[in-house]
């Protein structure tokens, strides 16, 4: 898939505005936030790039294709890329984090897209570490700072670091952070799919995409079950869903398990429960994500395993549930969700 905004973080280097990558010592490297594998990352050094990613699928991209990843970003370095995500605190948190590994005389340099909020992102960046260059292109916009102690302002640089800092929600009851699906309130999706879960789940399922853990949370209260494996491709999610279930899911061993569903399921399930997302990175739906997630779980269920799914309405599941599953049935259609269960076939 196209990616606008990758393609425009790299054209300073690539139109000679930056040269770090012509110039610059054989053993400096560059620190890139939120790295993702795209058809303009073919031409870097991949020698000199430390990629950092929480995310399964880009991580797993990135490593593919030779770079070095970590989910975790230390020290500084003369040049650090990043590309901010949506949700605004979360993105002012990245930027600070980018402004701090660049150190003194550091370049920062990020990239977003004109509908993400790209003058936005640009005016934060000023506000932190002012401005020494901008270019426009595919409908998204590249602007970098140099980091100098005379124009970092140090309150905001602080301020901003700590507002995806994980905090108690719903009364203490999880930890979440800005970022994290549904953040700071348990959506309503996931709520019908509980209300609607039966009274018995006998044997060990999997919750795919399990976000902070809200619906292993409820699923290891049910009758029968005996262990439960969190599947999630987001690891400050999956870190937070360890918080949440430590020393709460009583007998019910849980598994966490960092990985990206629509590459394949680790085990053989007597059932599992979902909640796919149907986003990545943009507005647009991508019902492909959900389509994934119920092959995959066709794939690990034991013969006659039920799936229990809940999305909203609008999606067209239907068509992939007929295909990889003996039946199916809406058991719940409610404030424009739809809870299925899907049965597969016995042998």
């Amino acid at each position: 898939m196209k990616d606008p905004a990758l393609d425009t973080l790299l054209l300073p280097f690539e139109n000679g505005s930056l040269d770090f990558f012509e110039d610059g010592s054989a053993d400096q490297k560059a620190l890139f936030l939120r790295a993702r594998m795209g058809f303009a990352m073919n031409a870097m050094d991949k020698s000199r790039v430390v990629c950092q990613q929480t995310f399964a699928a880009d991580k797993d991209n990135l490593e593919r294709a030779g770079f070095t990843v970590t989910p975790d970003a230390s020290g500084t370095y003369p040049l650090v890329m990043v590309l901010p995500p949506r949700q605004r605190d979360e993105a002012r948190a990245l930027m600070a984090q980018a402004v701090k590994s660049a150190g003194e005389g550091g370049i920062v340099i990020a990239a977003v897209s004109n509908t993400e909020g790209a003058k936005t992102a640009e005016s934060d960046l000023t506000k932190l570490a002012g401005n020494a260059g901008k270019l426009s292109k595919n409908k998204c916009r590249v602007f970098w700072a140099e980091v100098s102690a005379d124009t970092i302002n140090q309150q905001l640089l602080e301020e901003w670091s700590q507002l995806d800092a994980p905090r108690e929600i719903l009364d203490g009851r999880f930890m979440s952070r800005p970022g994290v699906f549904a953040w700071d309130h348990i959506d309503k999706a996931s709520q019908l799919l509980v209300k609607t879960l039966p009274d018995r789940l006998p044997g060990r399922g999997a919750d795919l995409g399990a976000g902070f853990g809200y619906l292993t949370s409820e699923v290891v209260k049910v009758n029968k079950v005996k262990a439960v494996d969190l599947y999630e491709a987001e690891k400050r999610a999956l870190d937070l869903a360890e918080t949440n279930l430590k020393g709460k899911t009583g007998e019910v061993a849980v598994d966490f398990i960092w990985q990206d569903v629509t590459k394949g399921l680790n085990r053989a399930y007597d059932f599992i429960v979902m909640n796919p997302p149907f986003h990545a990175g943009g507005k647009q739906d991508r019902a492909d994500i959900g389509q994934g997630f119920i092959k995959a779980a066709a794939k690990a269920l034991r013969p006659s395993g039920h799936l229990w799914l809940v999305a909203n309405r609008h999606l067209p599941y239907e068509a992939t549930l007929d295909k990889v599953f003996a039946s199916y049935e809406i058991m719940a259609d409610q404030g424009g969700y739809k809870v299925i269960r899907a049965i597969k076939a016995n042998k």
